[in-house]
């Protein structure tokens, strides 16, 4: 009799067989440019966390003030009695923020993609376009909205036009989703010239921003601001996950809009708020960005750093136009191997494969901080340079 199980245990022989398998490490310090595993110091090539934000002093002080005042819980879904007026106060910041009229906050940069797409296209008569390298989370927020989903290739203007015209007669609502920053890749949407289509044939613009915000415009305010779209993009979905350096998502639009997802979005409805201490650090965030430019710009001086100097090493950093930097591996054992060795030398860089990224692209996805010195850098540079020699792929 077969072990109804048994499947379990199947598949992950199989994914270790196939170097699919991820081993995942606990860190047991703060998260940061150095971060601490198994009582070792390893220089930090793998978190989001783009400005350095996760511990900063200040964060750490607003969560203790307004835990004191509120608390730390919720206790309910933002409908029933989970708003509280820190929520109300993060929203009116981010709204201002990113030039919104206004914003509503969930519970994490995912969630924020499954209250707008399903909501937004609910019906089986409504079309999703879909850039074909989005990100899981709109995968997903497209196959739970009934809508006929159709993918065009990867920021091609032309194939996404001809899937448009292949699709003028939708009976319901048109809407096209894209990554702003395509996370694996580090390459930015051609947001101008999609806007210019979709404004043309009466679609819905949705950009899933969760790596332009803290990265582009003007001090981080988001691929909108970057490209001065501001009112001709109809929904901006954001996660506060990654250059906030804290959790939660938010989606920026029209007053209309805000209130439609209050109303209707389900996360917002069946999930309790987000919390006291998450807010708090958010308002935080949210207010360091506003004050200053510094460290977005140092982000940028690391990153335009780190891909000079692993591409003159002879790398293959691929496409990237943001500070993320791709070292495309190929295969994923390749992949893995490499990871582990730059481990060994005390850098945390993780592979990245199959499913995350097509097959024979698997890679290593350098992810730099503001909080990084160019001792740091330099110090990556070199590990990476021993380990490409060792394994036969750079001179």
């Amino acid at each position: 009799m077969a072990v109804p199980m048994s499947f379990l245990t199947e598949e992950l022989d199989a994914m270790k067989q196939a170097g699919l398998y991820g081993t995942i490490r606990t860190i047991e310090s703060p998260q940061g440019a150095w971060v601490s595993i198994e009582g070792r110091k390893y220089l930090n090539l793998c978190s989001n966390n783009y400005l350095g934000l996760c511990n900063d002093p200040r964060l750490v002080a607003k969560v203790k003030e307004y835990v004191d005042a509120y608390g730390v819980g919720p206790g309910a879904v933002r409908t029933i009695a989970g708003t509280m007026s820190p929520h109300i106060e993060l929203e009116r910041k981010l709204a201002a923020f990113k030039g919104a009229e206004a914003a509503i906050v969930v519970q994490s940069g995912f969630c924020a993609n499954l209250a707008v797409i399903p909501t937004l296209a609910p019906s089986a008569e409504d079309v999703i376009f879909s850039d074909s390298l989005n990100h899981a989370s709109i995968i997903d927020a497209c196959r739970l909205s009934r809508a006929k989903v159709v993918r065009y290739a990867h920021s091609d203007l032309a194939d996404l036009e001809k899937k448009l015209d292949e699709n003028r007669d939708v009976k319901g609502r048109s809407l096209l989703v894209t990554d702003g920053v395509f996370s694996m890749d580090g390459d930015v949407a051609r947001l101008p010239e999609i806007v210019d289509i979709c404004e043309r044939r009466g679609v819905l613009v949705v950009v899933d921003d969760a790596h332009g915000e803290g990265v582009l415009g003007r001090g981080g305010r988001g691929i909108v601001d970057h490209f001065g779209l501001h009112g001709r993009v109809d929904v901006e979905v954001g996660t506060l996950s990654k250059a906030f350096g804290v959790m939660g998502g938010v989606a920026a639009g029209s007053a209309a809009l805000v209130d439609y997802l209050r109303q209707k979005a389900r996360p917002n409805l069946f999930s309790s708020a987000l919390t006291i201490p998450d807010v708090a650090a958010n308002l935080a965030a949210v207010e360091i960005l506003q004050e200053s430019e510094d460290l977005v710009k140092k982000l940028w001086h690391n990153g335009d750093f780190l891909k000079k100097e692993l591409k003159a090493l002879g790398f293959d950093t691929a496409s990237s136009e943001t500070p993320i930097t791709p070292v495309i591996i190929g295969e994923a054992a390749d992949a893995k191997a490499f990871s582990a060795k730059l481990f060994e030398a005390g850098v945390f860089a993780t592979a990245i494969v199959y499913p995350t990224v097509p097959k024979g692209t698997a890679r290593i996805r350098a992810m730099v901080s503001a909080a990084h010195s160019e001792d740091d850098l330099r110090l990556a540079v070199e590990r990476f340079a021993t380990v490409g020699r060792e394994m036969g792929l750079i001179p």
